[in-house]
């Protein structure tokens, strides 16, 4: 448990409880938007890829492309583990 959780005496404070949970609303919506901008680049970076002309742009576009799916996957990788549900992803925005 954290610290800041502990009143007097290692007791929780109900106080710091209600903290503790418009915390974990904060964490949720940011991790939502982080996970929507995560999608959007890596949308845009298979754009990219399919408009490459040269070598170097490929290998480039390849690079980013693989990028942006893999901080897609952590991203939804800790939302899974908050039991964040994309379905509620619009009421937790509207907060």
């Amino acid at each position: 448990m954290r610290p800041a959780l502990l009143g007097m005496y290692g007791r929780k404070n109900p106080q710091t409880k209600k903290g503790a949970k418009e915390e974990l609303l904060r964490d949720k919506q940011m991790l939502i938007q982080e996970i929507r901008s995560a999608h959007a680049n890596w949308v845009a970076a298979q754009a990219h890829f399919e408009f490459a002309l040269d070598k170097d742009q490929i290998d480039y576009a390849i690079y980013a492309m693989e990028a942006a799916e893999k901080r897609f996957e952590m991203l939804i990788k800790q939302a899974k583990r908050l039991n964040l549900s994309m379905i509620d992803t619009d009421r937790l925005l509207e907060v």
